[in-house]
Formats: C-alpha cells, structure tokens, sequence
C-alpha cells in the first residue's frame, strides 16, 4: 500500500483517518454499569481488523498525538497530554503495543484470522500489564502504596468480560467488512 516513494498512498492515509476518527468516537461512548466502560477498545481492535497491524498503529498513534495536544479525544472527552500522564493513560499508550503485537502475528502468521484473534488476546494482555505497571506508580506517586490485587481489582477485572465481547464484536464485523475493503 506504500507507493514508489515509501510514502502513504493517499487511500492510506484517509483509511487511518476514518480509523483514527473510529477510535475517538468510540472513546466517548460510555457505557454506565458498575463500573463504566468504554468502547475505546472496540475502535482499535476495528482499525487493526480492517487496517491491519501497520496502519492499524499508526491511527491509534495520530489518536494519541491528538489527545496529546489538547483535542478531547479520550474518554470523558478529556484530552491534553495530563491525560496520557495519568492514572489510565498507560492503557491508552498500551494501545500502541497491541497494534505492534497484531502486526508482528500478521507477518508471523501470514494473516491467518486463529493468529490475528491470539495476536489481539497477547496484545491486550500487554496492554493489561502495562497500564497496571503505569497505574500503579501514578497512583502510588499521587495517593500512596497500591498492592498489584487491588490495582488489577480495580483497573483490569471488570473489563476483561466486556474486552472479550469487544474483541469478538470487532472480529466479526472487520471480517465481513474486509472483504469489502
């Protein structure tokens, strides 16, 4: 999809666009249980479904800059780059590790749909610990001591059910739109 020059065809870079646009729309909705959740991972697990690894990456990556910049891009509608810097925003920079991971089972798995769905398990797991990691020493340098039972109780529990039904949403509806593309 690179022309001669290296460079992004321009259909790559209006494919990231919509994808970028996806992840933030879907960041906004929030979805009110006992603890709310977004559909944030639902819009990147759909742009490396339909984009692939790379530019899958890349849209969570101009996701990121923008909300590092100040547009209010993130959950809540928050943005700037105190939001990366807190409490949730490993998670968010964690995104990028499961577009790395999902390209890295692409190439390695020559596009086989059984190894995309463990590539986005792997990476979602990555993002998992790494926003734990993250969530942990911020919270631990604002309030005090976490232990990793509570901050996993609090930041990872609740979401693995809604992640898992996210991701087989995104699967099936990048599979019949993939086709198309």
């Amino acid at each position: 999809m690179k022309s001669d020059t290296g460079a992004f065809k321009t259909i790559d870079l209006a494919y990231i666009s919509i994808c970028t646009v996806l992840i933030v729309i879907c960041s906004w909705i929030s979805i009110p249980t006992a603890v709310p959740f977004t559909l944030q991972t639902f819009g990147v697990f759909c742009s490396l479904g339909l984009l692939g690894g790379k530019r899958g990456t890349y849209s969570i990556i101009v996701f990121l800059l923008l909300g590092a910049i100040g547009l209010p891009v993130f959950s809540g509608f928050a943005g700037g780059i105190g939001a990366i810097l807190g409490t949730t925003g490993g998670y968010m920079v964690g995104f990028v590790f499961m577009g790395l991971i999902y390209r890295l089972g692409e190439i390695l798995g020559k596009g086989k749909l059984p190894v995309r769905i463990v590539s986005m398990v792997i990476g979602l797991l990555v993002c998992y610990a790494f926003g734990t990691a993250w969530f942990m020493i911020v919270y631990s340098n604002k309030t005090g001591a976490i232990g990793l039972g509570t901050a996993l109780a609090w930041c990872v529990f609740p979401f693995i059910i809604p992640d898992i039904v996210k991701l087989v949403l995104a699967t099936l509806l990048t599979e019949k739109l993939r086709k198309n593309l």
